[in-house]
């Protein structure tokens, strides 16, 4: 069960000539550093001389200079980086580029498509006045530094203005994603207390309109401390309205001054209030901090995804999720261009993605393996009919891969030449622990190795490093980085529960994980998840890896049930290739394979057939929901669930 397979050769190797171009390949002459292994050992083992350096080298700009790296007086889970500095995070990704001597002034910032077509482009300049104008609207609101602004919005370009002009005043942004339902909404705007809110009155989805602004209202009825609500309209949608705390983005935001001055903030002054996709539970509320999440995305972005000028990036996301701001920030510091989209990935059409692709010549792309291999169902053809020459990185991030759905990935759309950054992280660090690199060669499925300045490692039950053994374990981190949650929302005592009680003074990421003879690092799922059948424990990432390896299916899910016998047992969920007929045959065919690939004991008590599962936004199986629905019991919190109803038909469907 410790070895790896189907994924040990190298498909990807970078020629000379690119590696000597990277950002990264640069960084290593400026120090001496001769090779990726004693690059990842400096900047991991040497942290805070990484984490300062890296300022100067990326130009992030403060106006008081810090004192001192770190001060970690308190441990590494309350380590405060930074202090005696002072910065904004809107000064670096949009008013130093939209100033009058800025080569970047007139540069778009933001091209944005909407499902039935429009196209519009923003420039720095027009970003910077409008981020102004909604700074001097949450002023005249009276929102100052430390008040929480929520954003329940379509991904129009508007949210980039509301993100930038939260930091302009000191307020902390809360990001709310625009597909959850009252419930969720409702969860957050309470913990959070937001006073005030930007929405949309909907947007498109699939040729049909989507409207947020009555979900907003029955999530306040319950709440009920927002006081004013501002609403873009994207659609001209007949809306409930409440004449006393709602406006129109028209009435309050466009009529405001164009210039405002950036507030100087302390390096730890929060900035974002983000929530958890809470796969294991109730969302957590983590805090970012303005020098934290500034100085590791744009760390991710300049290193990781290469960052050259002329870059058009486009990663699918929501704002509510944490690769909206993620992307957004990350790229603007620099001056680049991010491509933002409103609608559904086949509509109207499979190859939708590939049209815009090559439609804007973006040049890198990134998604959740589940979309891909819900694209790959669809057909070669659809990615065939279009060019998509300019893509020159790809990336993934949310779940782990399966070696098939990787390769066509990479060879399909990326032309066998764009290598894949397969990173992983998460919301509680605004970014990875783990990332290749575009100097790495690269097996199918990897996440190359610990991100720049990470000290992470690969640990047993008792917290002993087997990371060069070459066998699964705990992936935890042994220091903090700038961007690790200031704690959270609710309170320090379930943050030192959640990440630091596992072992003293190493947080627990809660993934399995595990390093190869090449130095390569992979996932294998949730180690919260492990199944363990008859006192034999397994990944459900490996059952279902196994099942997603036979022709007949495209997605699979393992959960662990009561068993009077064992003591827990398995259960899979498949959702078949289109073409496939379900059948009895079938399925003994599936548990068949199992248990040949695995081992007797591993062969599934049941496998039912289904149409979907319950996924957060970010693409991640919510399997404690599939269980407790299979138990008859209730679900619990749901209100992290892209799509509820896969809930309530995962029983109906199983057949």
């Amino acid at each position: 069960m410790d070895t790896l397979t189907d994924i040990d050769e190298f498909v990807y190797e970078p020629s000379e000539s690119v590696v000597q171009e990277t950002n990264v390949y640069a960084f290593m002459q400026e120090y001496g550093i001769e090779s990726y292994d004693a690059l990842i050992e400096r900047t991991c083992s040497d942290i805070e001389w990484f984490w300062d350096e890296l300022i100067t080298h990326l130009d992030i700009e403060f106006y008081e200079p810090y004192e001192r790296v770190r001060d970690d007086t308190d441990g590494p889970q309350f380590s405060d980086w930074y202090p005696g500095g002072e910065l904004n995070i809107a000064h670096n990704v949009v008013d130093r580029h939209a100033d009058t001597a800025s080569s970047t002034r007139n540069t778009v910032a933001v091209i944005w498509e909407g499902e039935p077509g429009e196209v519009r482009e923003v420039t720095f300049h027009e970003l910077h006045r409008q981020s102004n104008q909604v700074a001097n609207t949450l002023d005249e609101l009276g929102v100052g530094t430390g008040d929480t602004v929520g954003l329940y919005m379509p991904m129009v370009p508007e949210v980039v203005s509301i993100l930038y002009g939260c930091f302009k005043v000191g307020a902390i942004a809360v990001p709310i994603f625009s597909g959850f339902g009252v419930d969720a909404i409702a969860t957050r705007i309470e913990a959070s207390t937001c006073s005030v809110m930007f929405t949309g009155d909907g947007f498109y989805r699939r040729g049909d309109e989507i409207l947020l602004k009555e979900q907003l209202d029955a999530a306040i009825e319950q709440v009920g401390h927002v006081e004013d609500v501002i609403v873009y309209d994207r659609l001209g949608a007949d809306i409930p309205w409440v004449d006393e705390r709602d406006s129109y983005w028209e009435d309050v935001i466009t009529g405001q001054p164009a210039t405002f001055e950036t507030r100087s903030l302390p390096s730890d002054a929060e900035s974002m209030l983000l929530y958890s996709s809470g796969t294991t539970g109730k969302p957590k509320g983590i805090v970012h901090t303005h020098a934290g999440v500034l100085a590791k995305v744009a760390k991710e972005i300049y290193f990781g995804f290469d960052h050259k000028p002329s870059d058009r990036f486009f990663w699918v996301s929501d704002i509510g999720w944490m690769m909206g701001p993620w992307m957004l920030i990350g790229n603007h510091t620099f001056g680049g261009t991010v491509f933002l989209y409103e609608g559904a990935p086949d509509y109207p059409h499979p190859g939708r993605y590939w049209e815009m692709v090559e439609r804007h010549g973006l040049t890198v792309f990134g998604i959740s393996p589940t979309a891909i291999r819900a694209l790959r169902k669809a057909g070669d053809e659809w990615v065939d009919r279009f060019d998509l020459s300019s893509l020159r990185l790809l990336g993934s991030t949310g779940e782990p891969w399966d070696p098939e759905s990787w390769l066509w990935f990479f060879e399909e759309v990326g032309g066998g030449d764009a290598p894949i950054i397969n990173i992983s992280g998460g919301t509680e660090i605004c970014g990875c622990f783990l990332m290749p690199l575009p100097i790495q060669p690269l097996k199918p499925c990897t996440l190359g190795g610990p991100g720049l300045g990470m000290d992470i490692d690969i640990v047993d039950l008792h917290g002993n490093s087997i990371k060069d053994e070459h066998r699964r374990g705990y992936l935890v981190a042994r220091d903090s980085c700038p961007s690790m949650t200031k704690g959270l929302w609710e309170g320090d005592e379930r943050y030192l529960e959640e990440y630091w009680s596992t072992w003293p003074d190493l947080w627990d990421h809660g993934d399995w994980a595990q390093m190869d003879e090449d130095g390569l690092w992979f996932l294998h799922g949730r180690a919260d998840d492990v199944l363990n059948v008859a006192g034999r424990r397994v990944g459900p990432a490996e059952v279902e890896g196994t099942l997603i390896d036979h022709p007949a299916v495209t997605a699979a899910a393992a959960v662990g049930v009561p068993d009077d016998t064992t003591g827990e047992a398995v259960v899979t969920y498949v959702i078949t290739e289109p073409d496939v007929e379900e059948s009895d045959e079938l399925r003994d065919e599936l548990l068949d394979h199992v248990a040949s690939e695995l081992g007797k004991p591993f062969r599934p008590r049941e496998l039912l057939f289904v149409d979907q599962f319950p996924m957060t936004q970010s693409g991640k199986i919510i399997r404690r929901a599939i269980a407790a629905t299979y138990r008859g019991d209730p679900a619990g919190d749901l209100s992290s669930i892209e799509n509820p109803e896969a809930i309530e038909h995962i029983d109906s469907d199983a057949r």
